[in-house]
């Protein structure tokens, strides 16, 4: 089934879904999905999960834990525990051409947030979140979506760093499973990518629609 997103937006604006996660693999369209979710939803703001990379200096390059050199304690510290809590986050953007935290950013207390990145739904955070999404899509259009961004220099990056890393995460903590809506974002049209349902644990509130083949709607 196709994913109709302005539908997926109106089922959890009825679940009063408050804080969602998107997570995926690198290349997988999560940030196309958050970007079309937000748009026309009512103080939506997009938190991504990038921004909350380590400093070089904190970094280990290999962590322990899956996700590690994601600083998942801040983004919970300044982020979610605040919104839990009914008050307005504020949360410093790492910079990845400078290597250090910039500036500011203001999250409303009363804003619906839309956090995409890999490892948002890790067992560390999940908990923050009323609504979960997985993004599943091949290896060989990740990697080509992730050079097409980053650059033909990056691909080592991709697979020998990034891409292992992320396997280990789904190996070890099966985020694809826990999701409530699992989604396949290989596909495209005229418009864009084209999001296709892979499972959703309730099909009623899930965006679904079988009747057509379009591109995703914002």
């Amino acid at each position: 089934m196709i994913l109709d997103v302005r539908e997926l937006r109106d089922d959890l604006i009825a679940q009063s879904a408050r804080v969602v996660a998107i997570d995926g693999r690198g290349g997988s369209g999560k940030s196309t999905l958050a970007r079309q979710l937000a748009k026309g939803w009512p103080k939506a703001a997009v938190v991504e999960v990038d921004d909350f990379y380590r400093p070089a200096g904190e970094r280990v390059e290999r962590p322990a834990v899956h996700g590690a050199n994601f600083d998942r304690e801040r983004l919970a510290r300044e982020v979610l525990e605040p919104l839990a809590s009914g008050r307005a986050a504020r949360y410093q953007r790492y910079d990845w051409d400078e290597d250090h935290l910039a500036e500011w950013h203001d999250v409303a207390a009363d804003a619906v947030v839309l956090v995409d990145g890999v490892y948002s739904t890790s067992e560390l955070l999940r908990g923050y979140f009323d609504h979960t999404i997985w993004v599943d899509c091949p290896y060989d259009l990740r990697l080509q979506r992730g050079i097409e961004r980053d650059g033909e220099q990056m691909r080592a990056v991709w697979v020998q760093d990034s891409m292992p890393a992320e396997n280990r995460y789904v190996e070890g903590e099966e985020p694809d499973t826990r999701a409530d809506l699992v989604l396949d974002g290989s596909g495209s049209g005229a418009d864009g990518l084209v999001f296709k349902v892979l499972r959703a644990r309730n099909p009623a509130a899930g965006g679904l629609r079988g009747d057509r083949e379009g591109p995703a709607n914002g």
